[in-house]
Order: structure tokens, then sequence, then C-alpha cells
């Protein structure tokens, strides 16, 4: 099978929910703080772990006890930590998410994150296949995704890039991944406002997620909406994450692509009903019925 490999960001989670939004110089009393390993690219591969098997982390931590509860997590989920490594007298990466009015707001500190360089990790890269599947974002390096893409395109490795959070990308970035997957802020700052044009000028290849209606793609012939799923909400913060470790799930599977959106939707729409970035990911027992496969 298809092993899936994720390249990315890894943090300790801390969050406070709050009924209240502080405006500047504002005190207020919170709601709930909890901590929770999360960083986008450890959401995306516990997701795609939960889902699927065969799932590897290529990333960076601290030494410090962040680091090491991020690694008895990714063991619990059974994702190969082979590939994540410990950087000496640095501190792990850390987001730091306020939840009020069903919405999140995040700041994160990359901390180890900024480590995953392409040099540091390109040892690592050797051991994946062509046809293997390799899941990028945007919260390492930018000359990091860019060199990976770049390899994987050269040794016919699937590559998926989700662009978040947003930042400018060059055209060679987007021709280079073989799927691409903004959501519609990301999508408008990406393509200056143009979706439709976009879409049809990357025949399934970008897809654009619009929260719980689903996610909109460009088979070739006509404008494709693929179906959302709508659950009470509890927390947004792992919803994008999930829907991209779905995404690479489902073509682990072999599905063909509107059905592995399909997955990748029923699995967004789990994911917000648990705390936490990775509370409410759903395992692959819990989609299958939904999905009629």
């Amino acid at each position: 099978m298809k092993k899936i490999f994720v390249i990315g960001s890894v943090s300790m989670d801390l969050v406070v929910s709050t009924s209240v939004v502080p405006r500047k110089g504002e005190t207020v009393l919170g709601d709930l703080f909890f901590t929770t390993t999360g960083g986008k690219g450890a959401n995306q591969a516990v997701a795609a772990a939960r889902l699927g098997n065969n799932v590897h982390m290529i990333g960076r931590i601290g030494d410090d006890d962040f680091g090491q509860e991020i690694v008895q997590n990714f063991k619990r989920n059974q994702v190969d930590v082979t590939g994540l490594n410990v950087v000496p007298e640095m501190a792990t990466g850390t987001a730091h998410i306020t939840l009020a009015d069903n919405d999140n707001s995040i700041i994160v500190v990359p901390s180890a994150n900024n480590e995953v360089t392409y040099d540091n990790i390109k040892a690592q890269l050797e051991s994946i296949q062509s046809g293997d599947i390799v899941l990028l974002q945007q919260e390492i390096p930018a000359d990091t995704v860019e060199k990976v893409l770049a390899h994987c395109k050269k040794r016919g490795i699937t590559s998926i890039l989700n662009p978040a959070p947003y930042r400018a990308v060059d055209e060679a970035v987007i021709d280079n991944a073989d799927i691409i997957t903004p959501n519609e802020t990301e999508s408008k700052a990406l393509f200056e406002g143009k979706l439709d044009d976009a879409l049809e000028r990357y025949p399934n290849k970008l897809i654009v997620t619009i929260g719980d209606k689903g996610a909109r793609y460009f088979n070739g012939q006509e404008h494709i909406t693929v179906k959302g799923f709508k659950r009470e909400v509890k927390d947004t913060t792992g919803a994008g994450d999930t829907f991209n470790g779905a995404l690479a799930v489902g073509l682990q599977k072999g599905f063909a692509l509107d059905k592995a959106i399909e997955l990748a939707n029923l699995a967004a729409s789990f994911s917000v009903t648990g705390m936490g970035a990775q509370g409410g990911m759903p395992t692959w027992e819990e989609v299958r019925g939904e999905l009629n496969v």
C-alpha cells in the first residue's frame, strides 16, 4: 500500500475558551483552558492515521516535555516517528488558541519547526518512493515547501499542498504540487479573487474548501461541489487539517477524486464535534457507514 508522509509542523496547543473576546488592553474571564498536541503537520498525520495506515511524520521537536508528549501522542495514534527528530536546546513549537463564537483565532510560535529545512530532511526524503503521498503545509520554511514539491515532481511522488497559514507562493510551487487545498480566504489571496478562473486553470488539482458546504473543484468539464456534512460544532480548530489528512487517505485507498473529497468532508465534519484540534478526528469505522464504501 502507498505510504503517506506528512512533512510539517508539530506543536503543543494552549487553548482558552471564552464568551467575550478581549479588546486591546482589556482583561476578561475565560471559560476553559487546556493543552493538547497540535501543529498543522501533526494534526494531518493523526487524522490520516486514524482513517488509514502507514503514516509517517517528518518534522522537528524541541528537547522539552512538550516534545515528549507529542511523540507519545503520535505513538498512540500509530504514526511512525522515525523522521521526527529533536533539536537540542530549542523549544517545541506552540500554538496559542482562543475559541469564541464557534470560531478560533491562533498565534503560532514556530520554534523547532523552523528547523524543518530541506537540508535537514533531505536524507529522509530518499525513503519516499514513487507513488507514495506527501502532504505539506506552510508552518515550516517556504524554501522547504518549494524544494520538497520539486523533489516530489521529479520522483513521481504524489504531493498535496495545504497552503495554510496563507503566505504568497511562487507559481512554480502551485505548478509542482499535484493537489492544492486552500480554503475560501486563502484561495482569494492566492488567485486575486478570481476563483472560477483559477479552478478552470487547475482542473482536478485545485480543491477549495467551503466549510460545512463542502468543497469545490473543476473536473475539466464542469464545476463540481462535493457536499459537506453539518454537525453540532464544539471546536473548529482541526477541521481543515482533518480534511487534508483524510484526502490523503482517500487517495491512498485508491478512491476517485470526488470520493476522496467526500471522505475528507465527512471526516472534517466529525472533527468539529470534539474539543482540541485532534479531539474529534474520526476513525475509519466511524465514517465508513456514511461514506457507503
